[in-house]
């Protein structure tokens, strides 16, 4: 069940929240939304509820073991020596790890394996759980804060299984850690105010992820179709600006479908995204892009690795790290993992040469650059293997390709320029400006013409 679908829509979630109104305190609101959040994901893939199920418990227990081995000493104290304690978070780890790892990447490994050895091994034909990302990562933050501050942890099955199912960031974040909503479980109000605006903004991601990311990506997608054979540059770089547009919009539209229903029952979620297209450098643009999970992989990996306290060759290394991570973490794919470490010279780049001309030069200049490099990135998070993306980019910079006189850039171009235009601004400061001094009647012409339009 996705937040677009009907049933979502019109059924489900009128359901949920009519019900919730209608209970009389927190403690039934709290089981009423961890039972709906059950079913949400049941509704999708039924066959995988154990499987939440049991990583939520495990959780739980490596959670209980910890706060019982401090009885509120700080980390490292307490009745369970500190070495029991660091086994502890470790079990937690490898646990979580090696089940996203069997779900996720056995396939993976054993198709990279085959090849590699000329040898075919059979595949397991696993498919991969909806959110097991999220919730693995949602779940092991959990225990490592338990870990570090036993009293942030809590001893309610009941709390932890609402905390990692909540149905609004289940599937696709914003990560969340338990100490910044567990005063909202124990305690909450759903105002007429709350719940208005909570409604808006749900119904503004709802906008962006329908009409504006789906309509670009329905380009993204008949570009990354053809063959480096039936593509010119100007084609190439009209995919790649397109799967930019699409792929900020469908997250953040889902980022503000979640803050907005988490706000329609008395949870407020941090931001996840601050117009990461208007950044003036690489650095910048990651301080903005999918804010939870850079600061999932800053605290839960960066700092534990020593961060930037060491010396420079340990630090490059940390970064290193981080970045293989972070395109693993995306998808089991060789082009991820190039994904990230292409960010990760990036970074080393500017840290050493590029960030004190950029701050010398104009704003303008910081914007052209970092807008062209994240482009170059899609272009190969997008990819599905080596080989295309190869061909891919050998076209984007004119090395490969049909003749420039091929017609389908100019019929893409002119079919969806409108909404191609609409997601461009919806992407900056002015788009939610200009949405704001719009009265309704305004808004609803030009949802009307966005909607004629794709």
């Amino acid at each position: 069940m996705v937040f677009s679908s009907s049933i979502f829509l019109f059924v489900f979630l009128p359901a949920v929240y009519l019900v919730h109104c209608l209970l009389p305190g927190v403690r039934s609101r709290n089981a009423w939304l961890a039972l709906s959040s059950l079913v949400f994901y049941s509704f999708g893939q039924l066959a995988y509820l154990p499987l939440l199920l049991a990583s939520v418990l495990v959780n739980y227990l490596f959670g209980l073991y910890l706060m019982a081995g401090t009885k509120g000493a700080s980390a490292g104290g307490g009745t369970y020596p500190a070495r029991r304690r660091k086994w502890a978070v470790a079990g937690a780890a490898v646990c979580s790890l090696l089940v996203l790892g069997a779900f996720k990447y056995l396939d993976f490994l054993l198709q990279t394996v085959s090849s590699l050895t000329g040898r075919t091994l059979p595949l397991t034909g696993i498919v991969l759980p909806i959110g097991i990302s999220f919730y693995t990562f949602q779940g092991l933050s959990y225990v490592i804060d338990v870990y570090r501050q036993p009293e942030t942890g809590t001893r309610s099955l009941g709390k932890l299984i609402l905390y990692i199912s909540f149905f609004p960031q289940l599937i696709a974040g914003p990560i969340i850690k338990y100490h910044d909503v567990s005063a909202q479980i124990d305690s909450r109000r759903t105002l007429p105010e709350q719940t208005l605006s909570g409604l808006r903004r749900f119904l503004a991601g709802l906008g962006k992820k329908l009409l504006l990311a789906n309509t670009a990506g329905q380009v993204a997608d008949a570009v990354f179709a053809l063959g480096a054979g039936e593509l010119d540059c100007r084609l190439a770089w009209l995919g790649a600006v397109c799967y930019t547009l699409q792929i900020y919009l469908d997250f953040s539209g889902y980022s503000d479908m979640a803050i907005g229903l988490g706000s329609l029952f008395g949870f407020t979620f941090l931001e996840n995204f601050s117009l990461p297209y208007t950044a003036r450098s690489i650095k910048e643009f990651w301080r903005r892009w999918h804010i939870s999970l850079s600061t999932w992989f800053r605290e839960y990996l960066y700092i534990p690795l020593g961060g930037s306290r060491c010396s420079r060759g340990r630090w490059m290394l940390n970064l290193f790290v981080v970045w293989a991570a972070t395109g693993i973490w995306h998808g089991a794919n060789w082009t991820f993992p190039l994904w990230g470490l292409y960010f990760f010279a990036l970074l080393m780049l500017e840290k050493f040469v590029l960030l004190r001309l950029l701050e010398r030069a104009p704003a303008a200049v910081g914007h052209v650059y970092t807008m062209f490099l994240v482009m170059v990135s899609w272009a190969i998070f997008a990819m599905e293997d080596m080989s295309r993306l190869g061909g891919y980019l050998k076209v984007m910079f004119g090395l490969g390709g049909v003749p420039l006189a091929d017609g389908t850039f100019g019929y893409f171009l002119t079919s969806y320029l409108p909404i191609l235009c609409a997601a461009a601004l919806a992407s900056t400061p002015l788009g939610a400006s200009l949405y704001r001094r719009l009265g309704n009647r305004s808004r609803q012409v030009v949802c009307t013409l966005l909607v004629a339009a794709g």
